[in-house]
């Protein structure tokens, strides 16, 4: 579906045109007339007072620093806000700043990231500090362009940090800021459309110039739009920026931004095999590329397609005998929908890692594998 909007409508006050094929007009997504365009000013003081007495009570916003932003930014990437919290100061426990991360090493670092899946961003938050050692004397740097350096940071991790951290007047657009300006400006388009998110990144910009707290006006937008301006069913009652929303004048904001574009998860078939010797099991690394990539596992076999006992034993590189299946499950990942079938042998082979429970506890392995050891070796 394409809008467009007279000069004069919108945030910026200037047409806007959405990628998609014209269809039948509905109220409040398709050809508008004109309103005023909203007040910079007015929208920026309207947040800033909200935000204070509404915010969730989150750990890294009770104590304020530039490297527990940056910690809180990383682990917040594509995971629940509720997961975070539960795990966010027992992580700054083990790695208070960059110099004890660096120091402990990238292992450590990723055993300790367990459960907040998306093990590479643990990797990339290591390297930044490492980064951090080496050129910023250990202290997260404040500048957008030292920021945008450091592996693992994008634009809007940045431009969060340098605005929240250091006060820079730098915009953010994540998926929540998308949706509250999309409704404010009632565009109708899918919320990853590559129009939609270059003006919401030029809307943020106007916003957070216009900010007496840079830092204030980002964090209200996210919590905005994960609080009350929700995807499917907004609290409109409840948002502060009502009188101004054009989605909630025609109606529309329940429809406003259109989804995404639905992801098709990839089948993988996955063949661990409990191999035990006394208490101790066999354990070994996954390849540093794919699903839980360089994460620990039983020995395994992975396949796009189901595979027979022979292709198993043949998989494992080495000789096992007396292998059987013992159960299958299914776990849903966001873009795989991965079939454990789990099998149980024994070896003569006296090479590998073999763990017993206090070893295997300190190495980095996926929920489901860990769940599964526990489960099928020591429970």
């Amino acid at each position: 579906m394409s809008s467009w909007f007279p000069s004069g409508f919108g945030f910026l006050g200037h047409n806007v045109r959405m990628s998609g094929s014209p269809t039948q007009t509905e109220p409040g997504v398709g050809p508008l007339q004109p309103r005023p365009r909203f007040n910079a000013e007015s929208t920026v003081q309207c947040l800033e007072e909200w935000f204070p007495g509404r915010c969730r009570d989150l750990p890294w916003r009770r104590t304020r620093s530039p490297w527990r932003t940056l910690v809180s930014e990383l682990m917040l990437q594509q995971t629940q806000v509720s997961r975070v919290a539960e795990r966010f100061e027992f992580f700054l426990g083990l790695f208070p700043d960059a110099h004890a991360m660096a120091v402990a090493g990238e292992d450590a670092v990723v055993a300790a990231w367990e459960g907040l899946g998306y093990y590479r961003r643990a990797r990339l938050l290591h390297a930044a500090a490492v980064r951090i050692c080496d050129l910023h004397d250990g202290e997260v740097p404040a500048s957008t362009e030292a920021l945008l350096a450091l592996p693992g940071v994008g634009r809007y991790t940045a431009g969060s940090i340098a605005s929240i951290a250091f006060g820079r007047r730098t915009p953010i657009v994540d998926g929540n800021v998308i949706r509250v300006v999309a409704r404010l400006e009632a565009i109708d388009a899918a919320a990853d459309d590559s129009d939609l998110v270059a003006r919401c990144w030029e809307t943020a910009d106007t916003l957070v110039r216009a900010a007496a707290s840079p830092g204030v006006l980002n964090e209200s937008l996210m919590e905005l739009g994960a609080t009350v301006c929700k995807p499917a069913l907004p609290c409109c009652d409840q948002c502060p920026l009502q009188s101004q929303c054009a989605a909630f004048q025609f109606g529309s904001a329940s429809r406003i931004p259109r989804p995404k574009r639905r992801t098709v998860r990839q089948s993988v078939h996955l063949y661990p095999v409990v191999i035990r010797r006394g208490d101790r099991v066999l354990l070994r690394q996954r390849p540093d590329r794919g699903i839980w990539a360089g994460l620990w596992e039983m020995p395994s076999v992975e396949s796009a397609d189901p595979l027979d006992q022979a292709a198993i034993e043949l998989g494992l590189g080495f000789k096992v005998e007396k292998l059987r299946p013992i159960e299958t499950f299914k776990r849903l990942l966001t873009h795989r929908e991965v079939h454990f079938h789990v099998y149980e042998a024994s070896t003569r082979i006296r090479r590998g890692h073999w763990c017993d429970r206090a070893a295997a506890s300190k190495l980095a392995m996926a929920k489901p594998m860990r769940s599964l050891v526990d489960r099928r070796v020591w429970s």
